[in-house]
């Protein structure tokens, strides 16, 4: 009993009452509201959410403040923002719920409090790129340029995409420079904007047809052109995507 006891009031402090706080937070966001604070947060998975959620507050306040966007645009970025929050923030909640019972044995707790960890560190992740959103549309970005194989860096990434590729059936075909073709980029930033472009190929490719990777120097300019069939007609005009 008093073990069921401390492990609720665990549960309680470690779990509920921050993601009550998220949960609050989150309500807030949605609906414009950027002057609340989220304090004394524990010293967790949720804790570490809770903070960056806190961080990402302020600079959406900033944005908001300096009006980087127009009132339509704010808006839309709120209810995108809360709509992709509420998935691992419900699943948060359900499995709280669960290990709230007294019935359930000890490897079905561990299995709920491993469940527990990998979406809160999915919520941490999706705070983390909001973040770095938010400071973007504020001007408030910092890049750090160095000397970056952008070919080198492209194949990084496309064996990042490799086992998801091979199953929609997508050949990925490079047309690259055999030398290095070196540039001046903020490496993590860089690599980001590639990731996001073959995430993109993933989704909306036809199955079993070919991907081009391109990449050319033209000048003293590089181009890189990816293309890849898409697996919907393209019957709308290019301001719409």
């Amino acid at each position: 009993i008093l073990t069921s006891l401390l492990l609720n009031v665990w549960i309680y402090r470690s779990i509920i009452k921050p993601l009550d706080r998220l949960k609050l937070a989150t309500q807030n966001i949605k609906y414009g509201n950027f002057d609340f604070e989220m304090p004394n947060v524990p010293k967790n998975e949720i804790g570490d959410v809770c903070r960056d959620f806190e961080e990402m507050r302020v600079i959406l306040k900033q944005s908001s403040e300096d009006k980087i966007r127009s009132d339509m645009e704010e808006k839309e970025l709120i209810r995108n923002i809360s709509h992709d929050l509420k998935t691992p923030l419900t699943a948060i909640t359900t499995y709280v719920e669960l290990l709230k019972k007294e019935d359930i044995t000890e490897e079905e707790r561990r299995s709920y409090i491993d469940t527990l960890e990998k979406k809160s560190l999915r919520l941490k992740v999706l705070i983390e790129d909001l973040f770095e959103v938010s400071k973007a549309t504020s001007n408030n970005i910092v890049l750090h340029p160095m000397d970056v194989d952008v070919v080198n860096l492209m194949k990084q990434v496309s064996v990042e995409h490799t086992s998801q590729y091979e199953e929609l059936g997508l050949d990925l075909r490079f047309h690259v420079p055999e030398e290095k073709v070196v540039l001046q980029l903020d490496n993590q930033k860089t690599y980001r904007i590639f990731e996001n472009l073959f995430v993109n190929i993933q989704k909306y490719a036809m199955p079993n047809s070919r991907v081009y990777v391109d990449v050319s120097v033209e000048g003293d300019m590089v181009r890189i052109v990816l293309k890849n069939m898409s697996k919907n007609p393209i019957d709308f005009s290019a301001d719409e995507i």
